[in-house]
């Protein structure tokens, strides 16, 4: 990745404008020197100014601002169900989903998820919206897109899958939006329906990085990958054995979760360690990147399993024991664990478990978006001095996701500050 920074006039401007020249081609040499020229123009007018009249500078407040999941939520993304697909049958998804839902992908893979449940997922993502707006919070969208549409790589090829998880590809740290390079060759262009968004938050000003988009060749998989049962996971989770390989980075946004200048992340079936290496030397040394793992089956995204929903106050599925809980104890911080989830067993989730319940959005430290259904944890955040903005997103849920899945905070009232100790 080619980093190139604002110029300043001068000797070392100079130096840098023939660096720059050198690298990218002399069809670039009049550019940098014509924008050396205009900085230092406009530096001189400045001294001259500054003689008759000195002004403080104004700072122009960045669109993208968010260090942590429970600051006071200002604008979000919220995903769209639309023409969402299902992704194909491959290893990667094979290892990512239950027995009991193979028979789906095999009949459905890279066709239109059911219609007349993608229309309730549809209605029900428009009324989180709505309710979102009435929260006061300033609501964003993907582009629609056509998921249905075939790419070609030299590496594979693949129909697409959605743009409903905003959460999994966008991750926000301070002011800048960091583009998750993802793990399903159902999802390599998912990036392409929000990039409208995201060059119109980077011209006003925030930073925009794309991490190195992998291959996805199949040296990035375990092509034989032996699952078969939940026992079969268990064992392979308990000896550091994903579907992913080490071949290149590769990560899901969704696979960390923010608390200040701490991030927490696990190595899961979407996120290998080449990829939290990337991110953890891309944030030093203003951020730490933690790793912590878990008692579980099928690691896929962290907002399910480890929740963090205030300063020192974190939800940690009882399901899925965190193995490095204690240190979160000698940290002071706060472990919930969660009640059982009331979805019924006979409501279809493809793509999750019932712990989606967990997966709730903090409008702020007092405020949290939950499922309208989940009455035992609504009781639980009521016990906590937090009160529920109930919304009812079943269907939706059936795509993969909860309100923290569905959506990625843009902006958060707040400054940076350390919870970790």
């Amino acid at each position: 990745m080619l980093r190139v920074r604002c110029l300043r006039g001068g000797s070392r401007g100079a130096e840098a404008a023939h660096l720059i020249a050198t690298m990218l081609g002399r069809s670039v040499t009049g550019w940098v020197q014509r924008a050396l020229q205009s900085t230092s123009s406009a530096a001189a007018a400045q001294s001259h100014d500054a003689a008759d009249h000195v002004t403080e500078p104004v700072e122009q407040e960045c669109p993208v601002c968010s260090h942590n999941e429970w600051d006071p939520l200002e604008e979000v993304i919220v995903g769209r169900a639309e023409n969402a697909h299902v992704p194909p049958f491959t290893v990667e998804v094979k290892a990512n989903t239950y027995e009991k839902h193979w028979p789906f992908y095999m009949k459905h893979g890279g066709q239109s998820f059911p219609a007349d449940h993608l229309k309730k997922a549809v209605a029900e993502i428009e009324e989180m919206c709505n309710i979102l707006r009435h929260e006061g919070v300033n609501v964003r969208r993907p582009e629609p897109m056509d998921w249905s549409m075939e790419y070609k790589t030299p590496d594979f090829e693949s129909p697409g899958m959605y743009a409903a998880m905003p959460r999994d590809i966008l991750l926000v740290v301070g002011n800048e939006i960091i583009e998750a390079p993802m793990a399903w060759r159902a999802r390599f262009f998912e990036y392409r329906a929000y990039r409208p968004l995201i060059k119109e938050y980077f011209r006003n000003g925030a930073k925009w990085t794309t991490a190195p988009k992998p291959t996805m060749a199949d040296e990035l998989y375990d092509q034989d990958y032996p699952i078969r049962t939940v026992e079969d996971r268990h064992k392979l989770a308990a000896e550091g054995k994903f579907v992913t390989t080490e071949h290149e980075p590769c990560f899901d946004a969704a696979d960390f979760i923010r608390a200040g200048r701490d991030i927490f992340v696990q190595r899961s079936q979407v996120t290998n360690y080449m990829g939290i290496e990337w991110m953890r030397r891309h944030l030093a040394p203003d951020y730490k990147v933690h790793i912590i793992s878990f008692k579980d089956p099928n690691p896929m995204h962290i907002d399910a399993t480890f929740n963090i929903i205030g300063p020192g106050l974190v939800l940690s599925n009882p399901d899925r024991p965190c193995h490095q809980v204690d240190m979160f104890h000698k940290a002071g911080w706060t472990v919930v664990k969660p009640p059982t989830p009331l979805i019924p067993d006979d409501h279809p989730l493809w793509m999750s478990s019932k712990w989606l319940s967990m997966n709730v959005l903090m409008l702020d430290e007092k405020r949290v978006m939950v499922d309208a259904n989940e009455v035992t944890i609504q009781k639980m955040f009521e016990s906590l001095g937090i009160k529920s903005v109930k919304v009812n997103i079943r269907h939706a849920n059936s795509l993969g996701g909860g309100f923290h899945c569905w959506t990625t905070d843009v902006r958060r009232r707040g400054t940076l500050q350390s919870y970790f100790h």
